[in-house]
């Protein structure tokens, strides 16, 4: 696992904890979303479907830093939206790191050279930047030309400043195995300093709703993706929440375990639904009616397996009983693992498009670079109804 030790130092301290104090729920990721407007437009994200007079809120300082302090949980996930877009970005981040939070800036790099001097490299900071595959299927998942490429950059910008650097991988159901096997390697390559990987989920606001997966596709994909995985591949995650991504443990979410506060509020229940807001933690977890969510319970939880629910629960089991604590240790801190000094010049493999609605990315015109490409004009073409709010 590629958790610091003294992130998962922190982490079993906070657990345990709230077990001795008789906690039933608390959390341990907060998912703070600053502001839902992106510099991409994905197929396979709602955000940004909001209208304009949405998309131009964000959260102030003050208000990122009192959601952390109000939770409590240990680690801190900022999404958007982009965050990179907010203007406010750095000071919000050197707050966080002010009370010893362990913050994971979540980007999809297309800013991350330009912005990086907003920023101090710490032991509390990662970048977590959103890569969806080799270049051909990460481009068509994000509807942007170049936009791998410029992902790669921001990695090895970070790299080379001395930041930590971890990626983000949505997997969808026309995935190829053998090519995120690949994909892993050049990462670890790279020098990137541990992997999260997600099954693509039915997000409601999403305009493709082709391409994410149902729980048997999940669990059968994962198995040939993490099968027989190689000593130096290091995932971001338990490896309970491996086992349970392949179909090897049984798990009900937790959705309370990563909390999510956006510019509406605290939502409910949990990132990818929402069935209100209120405007407190303790009213959060004091009233939302946790018991009718998760498989089983509510038909739009039948297909979920994302991080953000069953992560936490991953996490109470690897800490629930001796057997698993001495289990979780053997598996992710004492297994043996094969070190290589990063290589930023590595070059990354050709793979071919997997994912997509079937329209090709507008290519881009002579001499025109990445980043020059306006956002929506190297985009998969969609349906006009598809993007209405």
């Amino acid at each position: 696992m590629a958790v610091s030790f003294r992130q998962s130092m922190a982490v079993a301290r906070y657990i345990f904890e709230q077990k001795r104090k008789g906690v039933g729920r608390y959390p341990l990721v907060l998912m703070l979303e600053p502001l839902f407007r992106c510099n991409l437009e994905c197929a396979g994200c709602g955000k940004i479907q909001y209208p304009e007079e949405i998309l131009k809120k964000r959260l102030s300082p003050d208000e990122c830093e009192q959601a952390a302090l109000e939770c409590g949980a240990p680690v801190v996930s900022i999404p958007g939206g982009e965050p990179l877009l907010h203007p406010e970005i750095g000071e919000i981040v050197r707050r966080l790191i002010k009370h010893k939070k362990f913050i994971y800036l979540c980007t999809n790099a297309l800013l991350l050279e330009k912005k990086l001097k907003e920023f101090t490299p710490s032991p509390h900071l990662t970048f977590s930047v959103h890569l969806d595959g080799l270049e051909a299927t990460h481009d068509n998942a994000v509807c942007k030309e170049g936009g791998f490429r410029l992902a790669i950059n921001g990695i090895k910008a970070a790299k080379r400043a001395g930041f930590k650097v971890t990626t983000n991988t949505t997997i969808y159901n026309k995935a190829n195995p053998e090519e995120f096997r690949t994909f892993f390697d050049y990462l670890m390559e790279l020098g990137v300093d541990g992997m999260m990987l997600s099954p693509g989920y039915p997000y409601e606001k999403a305009p493709d709703q082709e391409h994410f997966l149902q729980r048997t596709q999940t669990q059968e994909l994962f198995q040939k993706i993490l099968g027989n995985p190689k000593p130096h591949w290091e995932f971001n995650h338990s490896t309970f929440f491996l086992e349970f991504l392949q179909g090897k443990r049984n798990y009900q979410c937790t959705a309370w375990g990563n909390p999510t506060r956006n510019i509406f509020g605290w939502q409910k229940p949990c990132y990818l639904m929402s069935d209100g807001y209120v405007q407190t933690f303790k009213e959060l977890i004091e009233e939302t009616p946790w018991d009718r969510y998760g498989t089983g319970r509510d038909p739009r939880c039948a297909d979920c397996m994302v991080h953000c629910g069953y992560e936490p629960t991953a996490v109470n089991d690897a800490t629930g009983s001796l057997k698993n604590m001495l289990y979780s240790l053997r598996k992710d801190m004492l297994r043996p693992r094969r070190k290589h000094p990063p290589n930023l010049d590595v070059v990354a493999p050709a793979a071919p498009i997997q994912f997509g609605t079937g329209a090709a990315l507008a290519p881009l015109a002579k001499g025109q670079r990445p980043e020059e490409v306006p956002v929506g004009e190297a985009m998969v073409r969609l349906p006009s109804a598809a993007t209405k709010n």
